[in-house]
């Protein structure tokens, strides 16, 4: 199983464990859910990654995150306290389906210069400690096992 690691909050903003049922859906259809990830890279790939929060988050960064991003427009979103936001694991699932050039912003969250991967039908997921690494990687065996035994059990769609 390929994951890609994202700082927090920004994996928080794409899988949104706070948002269920029609409340999602709405949100979705409303462009609250962060459908673009940013990178200075770009990718080939596409299909269904893993989200893993990376360990580190400064104060900064968190505060910085809640500045820019409501200024694009579109309703406020309320973050989670600092302390309360999941970090060094898997917290989700999404599916990649494009990588966008930077000149080509398609989202208010496709940042300038940036390439943008595409991301659909983000879901969030128990939360699995998992070390993370640079660009997409290989979760380790147990930790595919428990994400699978999860979805066997129900607990992940």
């Amino acid at each position: 199983m390929k994951a890609l690691s994202i700082r927090q909050p920004w994996a928080w903003l794409i899988v949104r464990p706070d948002l269920t049922g029609e409340a999602r859906s709405a949100a979705i259809a409303a462009g609250v859910l962060k459908d673009i990830e940013n990178r200075s890279w770009p990718t080939k790939f596409r299909g269904r990654v893993l989200v893993h929060a990376s360990k580190s988050m400064t104060r900064a960064e968190y505060e910085d995150a809640q500045d820019p991003l409501w200024s694009r427009g579109g309703p406020t979103i309320e973050l989670p306290p600092f302390d309360q936001l999941q970090r060094g694991g898997i917290v989700g699932a999404v599916t990649i389906t494009a990588c966008i050039a930077p000149a080509d912003r398609i989202s208010k969250w496709h940042v300038d210069g940036a390439y943008g991967f595409r991301l659909v039908d983000a879901r969030p997921v128990p939360f699995v400690e998992c070390k993370g690494a640079l660009q997409f990687f290989d979760v380790p065996p147990d930790v595919a096992a428990q994400l699978r035994q999860m979805h066997e059990l129900g607990a992940i769609a």
